[in-house]
């Protein structure tokens, strides 16, 4: 296992009922275990790969598992995730910004759907880890995509040997 989604989840301080969206859920590694801590809450995994949509409808049903909803979505678009804006508590974004070619749009829709002073668990592969660096994304950059669009960094995280980790806080609007 590369990363302790356990672990990382952990560190993000999730309530027993927070809503949580996990953008580019993939298979639904996150999904699962964000359902288990969010007992009383909700799970979105928000995915466009229909064939991952199918794995994570399976597994959701083997674990028994009833908060998680499962949404085929563009996380690239804004309002492509079919949520209501301002509702989700936490943000989970695992080796998704790398791949991403809307780095804007996406940044969007997570101010979009998240609350006034929501949170993001940012977990992506480090520069040196098997994926290599043609494809990730250094720390540093994420780092300024986030603030760019209005977050700021609340604290780093360990994610494991092959990954960083950061908490990033949605910036309250001051009118």
């Amino acid at each position: 296992m590369f990363t302790d989604p356990i672990k990382n989840l952990n560190a993000l301080g999730l309530r027993e009922d927070d809503i949580v969206a996990d953008l580019g859920a993939g298979t639904g590694y996150y999904s699962l275990f964000a359902g288990a801590l969010v007992a009383k809450g909700k799970v979105y995994a928000v995915e466009l790969d229909k064939n991952y949509l199918e794995t994570i409808k399976h597994k959701v049903k083997e674990s028994h598992i009833k908060n998680v909803e499962i949404i085929w979505g563009n996380i690239e678009k804004i309002g492509g995730t079919k949520l209501a804006d301002g509702i989700a508590d936490a943000v989970i974004v695992s080796n998704v910004l790398f791949s991403l070619e809307d780095k804007q749009a996406f940044m969007e829709e997570i101010k979009r759907i998240l609350k006034p002073g929501g949170k993001v668990l940012l977990v992506d592969w480090r520069e040196d880890s098997v994926m290599g660096s043609r494809i990730t994304i250094p720390k540093a950059k994420s780092l300024g995509i986030f603030e760019k669009a209005g977050f700021a960094l609340a604290r780093d995280i360990d994610a494991g040997n092959h990954h960083y980790g950061m908490i990033l806080n949605k910036k309250q609007n001051k009118e």
